[in-house]
């Protein structure tokens, strides 16, 4: 490029990224039953994730309106709450309380994330939508609607992810969720091909949030509500750009003032894989363990470590943990750790506990467990390296496995077997095995919280894909709330 076309004030065509997630959200068809069936059973999952949330104050302090009283009867209603509100505010509340509890479900690549946080989004505005079109006598949306933009969004991220490393520049991956979720929903509010391509550039141009709320020494609770405040922004954006804002086209390309230039080291973004449903296909759930993905396997190999350890811990010279190269980098932490926040994101903790308890749950990253002073002491024991297979085979789009392997070593030189898991119960290899978990998850989770009539019916359409598939919107809604 030469100086003079820097300097040019013609309005490029739209980048090609922008024009291929426009392409796929308006004109792309699921035809995968298997996407379908995923969906189903994930909407079930974030769900309940969300209903567990409403147990900690921590979350449920950051819920309701943006101010007292800035309430929308007739607006966006928030399960488990009897909030009603506008879609925008609406969308930060649910997707707050999906990933408070770090338990809702995760896509692992060269950059890794929670898909089904755009459920914060896509579940607002379409209630919001089908509560006006019902009041007004029109057709509202049905639940089927909802899980077709689920799919649509897991894809965006997912596909984004899959070889653009965003936390390698020091990048949070819910910019993707804000890009995701302005895509759908700006189709679900009407937008035309242009409109979808304005909101996506719009996302883009906001840049990125930092990640240094997930590291130390700055762990904090921003990373759970981090994800609701990206779906949120996206349905602003998406309002925006059906109100008739202009979009900019070359937000990626653009010379100098581009998201390459700024925050990509001035590289594009490699997306070889065509938009299908090939993400909410292979998405991995957090079935059995509140716990950050790279360490689910670690926790199911220690929980098998238990017995043999539980009443031998004074006798531990080492435990020796191998995991995946993301997993060292992200996860193996030394030293204080500050709040929940800091605990459920380092990897020896994940693993004490249950070696010790053997349980794992959302409560053992709270002060009163950490307190017991044998979690840190078995910390200090642990060293946490890299086994360059378990890497290969996490990046390998054929495998996906998430591998963890432990090994104690005790002071009369001794050591137990070497527990190595390749991948956890809510894998795609292991789906089998996980859905009847999964069930008893949303079951336990949501079943306490609702009146009986409402969880019957609840349950009822969960049980029966076709029924909660035809359901409309704001009727699936009445069910969850209080």
């Amino acid at each position: 490029m030469t100086s003079e076309d820097i300097r040019s004030a013609a309005r490029p065509e739209p980048d090609q990224i922008l024009i291929d997630i426009a392409d796929y959200i308006c004109e792309g068809n699921i035809n995968s039953d298997l996407a379908y069936q995923t969906a189903h059973y994930c909407l079930m999952d974030t769900l309940a994730c969300g209903f567990q949330a409403l147990d900690y104050p921590a979350c449920t302090r950051l819920l309701g309106p943006t101010v007292p009283g800035a309430t929308l009867p007739g607006g966006a209603r928030v399960p488990g709450t009897s909030y009603e509100l506008d879609p925008v505010m609406a969308a930060f509340n649910i997707g707050a309380m999906i990933r408070w509890l770090d338990f809702n479900d995760t896509w692992l690549a060269a950059e890794w994330g929670h898909p089904s946080d755009n459920l914060g989004g896509i579940l607002a505005t379409a209630d919001y939508l089908s509560r006006i079109a019902s009041a007004q006598g029109k057709k509202p949306l049905l639940v089927g609607d909802v899980l077709t933009a689920m799919i649509k969004a897991h894809e965006i991220q997912g596909v984004l992810a899959l070889e653009n490393s965003y936390n390698r520049v020091g990048l949070d991956h819910v910019l993707l969720v804000r890009v995701a979720t302005t895509a759908v929903v700006t189709r679900m509010l009407g937008g035309d091909h242009t409109q979808v391509v304005n909101a996506v550039s719009n996302a883009w141009i906001d840049g990125c949030a930092l990640r240094t709320y997930r590291h130390a020494p700055n762990t904090g609770s921003r990373k759970s509500w981090a994800a609701g405040d990206a779906t949120s922004r996206g349905v602003r954006l998406a309002l925006i750009a059906m109100a008739g804002e202009m979009g900019y086209p070359s937000a990626l390309t653009a010379r100098t003032w581009g998201f390459y230039d700024v925050l990509f080291d001035t590289k594009p973004f490699s997306i070889t894989k065509p938009f299908g449903s090939y993400v909410m296909e292979n998405v991995l759930f957090k079935i059995s363990y509140p716990a950050e993905f790279h360490a689910q396997t670690a926790v199911e190999a220690a929980m098998i470590l238990h017995e043999v350890v539980k009443d031998r811990l004074d006798q531990i010279d080492k435990v020796v943990i191998e995991t995946q190269e993301p997993g060292v980098r992200i996860i193996d932490k030394t030293g204080p750790l500050n709040n929940p926040a800091d605990r459920d994101h380092c990897i020896q903790y994940m693993v004490a506990i249950p070696m010790i308890f053997g349980r794992l749950t959302a409560k053992d990253y709270e002060d009163e467990v950490a307190a017991d002073a044998r979690i840190d002491e078995l910390r200090r024991k642990m060293v946490v390296r890299e086994n360059e297979n378990f890497t290969k085979d996490y990046f390998d789009p054929d495998k996906r496995y998430i591998g963890n392997a432990i090994e104690v070593c005790f002071k009369d030189g001794s050591r137990t077997e070497r527990i190595a898991v390749d991948y956890p119960i809510g894998h795609k290899q292991r789906r089998h095995e996980g859905i009847p978990t999964l069930v008893c998850k949303f079951d336990s989770s949501i079943s306490g919280k609702l009146k009986e009539k409402q969880w019957r019916g609840l349950k009822e359409a969960s049980n029966d894909p076709e029924i909660m598939r035809n359901m409309s919107v704001d009727d699936f809604m009445a069910l969850l709330v209080v």
